[in-house]
C-alpha cells in the first residue's frame, strides 16, 4: 500500500479515474437504455436491464459486507503513512468503486463477448481499483474483494435477467 500511495496523491489522472466508476456505469447502462428504446432494439434494453440489475446487486451486497466487516479506513488507521487529498471516514471494506466498475466491466464482457470490449472494460475496471489505493482510500485487499463482488454480482444478474426474460431469451435461441 504504501509503494502505491504517495506522500502528495495529486494525480489528476488517479482522481478522474476513480470518478469514472460511477460516469462510465451510466453511460453504459443508461446509452444502452436509451439506445434500446429509439431504435427499438430489445435485446439492447435486455442488456441495459442486465446491466442495472448487476450495479444494483454489487451496491446492495458491498453495503451489507461494509456494514458487517466495519473496516476502518487506511488513511484513518495510519494517518501518518497512507496520505489522502480529502479524507473518507466511512468504512473501507470492500472497495465499492471497485465493485461497481468489475459488475460493469464483466456485465460488458458477457453481453458483447469482443475482445475490444473485454479488455478495455477490464484494464478500465482496474485501474478504478488501483486509484482507490493511491488515493489512499482502500487496502489491496479491499480492491481485491470489490472486484470478487463486482464479478460475482455481474454473472448473478446474468442470471437473474435470464430467469426475468425466459421467453425472449428462448426464443433467441431458436434463431442461433
Amino acid at each position: 500500500m504504501k509503494a502505491i500511495n504517495p506522500e502528495h496523491p495529486t494525480s489528476l489522472y488517479w482522481r478522474n479515474t476513480s470518478n469514472s466508476a460511477y460516469y462510465a456505469i451510466g453511460a453504459a447502462s443508461f446509452g444502452t437504455l436509451i439506445y434500446g428504446f429509439i431504435s427499438n432494439d430489445k435485446i439492447a434494453q435486455h442488456n441495459a436491464t442486465e446491466t442495472f440489475i448487476s450495479v444494483g446487486a454489487s451496491v446492495l451486497v458491498t453495503h451489507l459486507i461494509k456494514t458487517g466487516i466495519n473496516r476502518t479506513r487506511p488513511a484513518d488507521r495510519y494517518p501518518d503513512e497512507i496520505f489522502v487529498n480529502d479524507p473518507t471516514h466511512n468504512l473501507s471494506f470492500p472497495s465499492g468503486h471497485t465493485s461497481l466498475a468489475f459488475a460493469t466491466a464483466t456485465t460488458l464482457s458477457m453481453q458483447y463477448k469482443k475482445w475490444y470490449v473485454t479488455v478495455p472494460a477490464y484494464v478500465w475496471a482496474s485501474s478504478v481499483g488501483y486509484s482507490r489505493m493511491y488515493l489512499g482510500k482502500h487496502y489491496p485487499t479491499d480492491v481485491l474483494a470489490g472486484a470478487a463482488v463486482g464479478i460475482g454480482t455481474a454473472y448473478a444478474g446474468r442470471w437473474f435477467n435470464r430467469q426475468l426474460f425466459k421467453q425472449h431469451y428462448q426464443k433467441l435461441k431458436k434463431y442461433d
